[in-house]
């Protein structure tokens, strides 16, 4: 169990998340199959193991896991589109009429239910790490709209999650930016070959680089004319390496050989104890990073209020 990308929320309040409550409370959200007329549905599930007898929520060392799944029913556009256009036009040329939208749109509807109970299936699932001694949820994403979807069933599920989207005193694009420009990062990581560089006006350019030397004189070049580091492929000490954006979400996260070498020889032979080990060790590997990673860019920023 390793995550590939990253969304850190910071609690804003001391919430009761031990496992027994939480698992009683995430029962009641639990994920369930598309009933033959709805668009999707959207609960939690076992993250690890499977059957009934799976717990909802996974606990190691003080550590929770906890996994959602979201079913949708997949209905193209143009397939819908085509259909009501099939119909208006023989409404119109049977009937001799003009069909306008109120009709149009219930025409609609009724297509979108006769097509429902035929429209294919897609499963999605998002995992999510609470560290509750140090009120931390780290949701394994990189789209805030997966993360509030997961987040905001939580909350529904346990009454009450006051929780925000970590934030940090320096702006990250401006601790990038001199990163590239200076050759020199903060003390354990290290700056790798992928980046992404903005022109500061609204409607300037865009470049993208893979795979480059970020010490060349072309991309010094566009840090003297303006533009900013938006998104840095990194690595920290020989345990991660990842690309980091603008809005300190992290993605294409990478645990070395090192700690998975480390994961499977802790797991055993037992694949349960293989993923509980591994998610133990990325816990414990994200406990070092993350501080290291906030004190980077300023330290954690803490809303007036809060």
């Amino acid at each position: 169990m390793w995550f590939r990308n990253l969304l850190v929320y910071r609690l804003t309040q001391n919430v009761a998340l031990d496992a027994e409550t939480l698992e009683a409370a995430l029962a009641a959200k639990s994920a369930r199959p598309c009933a033959s007329q709805e668009l999707s549905t959207y609960g939690f599930v076992a993250p690890f193991g499977k059957g009934e007898d799976a717990p909802l929520v996974h606990v190691s060392q003080g550590f929770l896991l906890i996994a959602t799944r979201k079913e949708e029913r997949i209905l193209p556009g143009s397939v819908v589109k085509d259909a009501v256009k099939e119909k208006i036009d023989e409404i119109e040329a049977e009937q001799m009429r003009k069909v306008y939208k109120k009709e149009r749109d219930q025409i609609k509807d009724e297509i979108i239910q006769a097509f429902l109970p035929r429209a294919f299936i897609r499963k999605s699932g998002t995992f999510a790490a609470i560290d509750a001694e140090r009120g931390l949820i780290l949701v394994n994403s990189a789209s805030a709209k997966k993360a509030e979807d997961l987040l905001s069933t939580l909350r529904e599920a346990i009454g009450s999650l006051p929780v925000r989207p970590l934030t940090v005193k320096i702006a990250p694009s401006a601790t990038l930016t001199d990163w590239v420009k200076t050759q020199k990062s903060a003390a354990d990581f290290f700056v790798l070959d992928e980046c992404e560089l903005r022109d500061t006006h609204e409607d300037g350019g865009v470049v993208r680089c893979k795979r480059q030397d970020l010490t060349s004189d072309e991309i010094q070049q566009h840090m003297e004319a303006g533009k900013q580091v938006t998104q840095l492929s990194l690595a920290w000490q020989d345990k991660l390496s990842f690309v980091l954006d603008d809005k300190l979400i992290i993605k294409r996260l990478r645990f070395e050989e090192l700690l998975q070498d480390q994961a499977e020889q802790d797991g055993g032979d037992d694949a349960l104890a293989q993923q509980d080990a591994s998610f133990l060790l990325m816990m414990m590997t994200f406990r070092e990073f993350l501080p290291a990673l906030f004190e980077a860019f300023g330290g954690e920023e803490t809303p007036q209020g809060v």
